[in-house]
């Protein structure tokens, strides 16, 4: 197991399209052991919840698609690894992040291994999908994930190099896309290494994998 301090990010959007940036912050940091998932350990597809400061998200995970990231997601929501983090990544007409900030400012770091990329699963960053965020290194997925507003298939799998890899979708939004639409048009500015932050965090007060009716 490695601690990863490294902050994964998503592309950004930028004037002549689209270019991978990784992000870097400096300042403390706090390690989480994460333990083995739990519950909904049987379900192809568990129901993960997040609810925010914004309104109530909910996600339908594939594991069937994705089966090492849902994993790993659900490994750290089942720690409450995101309970109080923001979205810190806020494009309008792109996607929302998540998942290494706190309101506080502070970084959170997981002790678990970057997972394969599994892009190549058929998925697509259609609007409403969940993607796992990572660096230029199509294997450095971690923690951090992101919610298309927008259909966005230049981040979709095209072939196993470098530039063809894409960004891994683990889920979709089942309810609450208007909550996530809300979260992509608050005003942002940046704070650091922190592009697109919003000027109000928008904070993730409980994430939780819902139990099946």
């Amino acid at each position: 197991m490695i601690e990863i301090r490294r902050t994964l990010s998503v592309v950004a959007l930028a004037a002549a399209g689209f270019a991978a940036v990784a992000c870097h912050k400096p300042g403390p940091q706090t390690a989480a052991g994460v333990p083995a998932a739990q519950g909904a350990a049987g379900d192809s597809l568990p129901v993960v919840v997040l609810e925010t400061t914004k309104g109530r998200i909910v996600i339908q995970l594939d594991r069937n698609r994705a089966p090492k990231t849902v994993e790993n997601f659900l490994n750290h929501v089942n720690a409450h690894f995101y309970d109080g983090l923001v979205f810190h990544r806020v494009i309008r007409g792109f996607m929302i992040q998540a998942g290494v900030l706190t309101a506080a400012g502070m970084e959170k770091t997981s002790n678990a291994q970057p997972v394969p990329n599994e892009a190549d699963n058929g998925l697509k960053n259609v609007r409403g999908a969940v993607a796992l965020a990572r660096t230029y290194d199509p294997q450095s997925g971690g923690v951090q994930f992101f919610i298309n507003v927008v259909d966005n298939p230049p981040l979709d799998f095209t072939a196993r190099t470098v530039a063809g890899w894409g960004y891994a979708v683990f889920g979709h939004v089942t309810e609450g896309m208007d909550v996530a639409d809300r979260i992509s048009a608050v005003p942002t500015t940046r704070q650091g290494s922190y592009e697109n932050l919003p000027v109000e965090p928008v904070v993730m007060t409980r994430v939780y994998v819902q139990e099946a009716k």
